[in-house]
C-alpha cells in the first residue's frame, strides 16, 4: 500500500508538471500580447543582448487586444521524467483576432521526477510560418 501511495504521489507531480509549463508559457504569452516587454523578459532566464532584442521587438510586433487562447502545443519536453532542454512550439491567437500566431519558446526542465522538477524558461522565438517546426 505505502509503494503505491508512493508511486501514485511520484505520478502525479510529474503529470502537474505538463500544466506547470504550459501556465508559464501562457503566462509569457499573455505578457507578449499585452505588449510587456519588461515582464516576458523576467520570465525568460539567462536571456542574453540578442534575447533582449528579440523580445522588445516581439513585444512590440506581437501586441494584440484580447485574452490569450492556445490553439495547439507541440514540448519535447512535457513528460520528461528528469532534466529535458527543448523548444515548444506553440500557436496562439488572441480572442480579438483571427489569424493565430506561431513561436517557439526554449523550455529547459532540471531534477527529476522524484526529487521534483523545475521548470524555466529560456527564450521565446519570433512568429513563425504556420506550418514551419522549431
Amino acid at each position: 500500500m505505502i509503494v503505491f501511495l508512493l508511486l501514485s504521489g511520484v505520478l502525479a507531480r510529474w503529470l502537474s508538471l505538463e500544466n506547470v509549463e504550459r501556465s508559464a508559457v501562457l503566462v509569457l504569452l499573455e505578457d507578449e500580447a499585452r505588449g510587456d516587454g519588461a515582464a516576458m523578459l523576467a520570465a525568460l532566464h539567462g536571456c542574453d543582448r540578442q534575447c533582449r532584442a528579440n523580445v522588445t521587438a516581439d513585444a512590440r510586433r506581437l501586441k494584440r487586444p484580447g485574452r490569450v487562447e492556445i490553439l495547439a502545443y507541440q514540448s519535447p519536453t512535457a513528460y520528461s521524467l528528469s532534466s529535458a532542454e527543448g523548444l515548444t512550439r506553440v500557436a496562439w491567437k488572441s480572442s480579438l483576432r483571427r489569424l493565430p500566431v506561431v513561436q517557439c519558446v526554449k523550455v529547459a526542465r532540471s531534477g527529476n521526477a522524484l526529487t521534483g522538477l523545475t521548470i524555466r524558461l529560456l527564450a521565446v522565438s519570433a512568429e513563425i510560418p504556420d506550418t514551419a517546426d522549431c
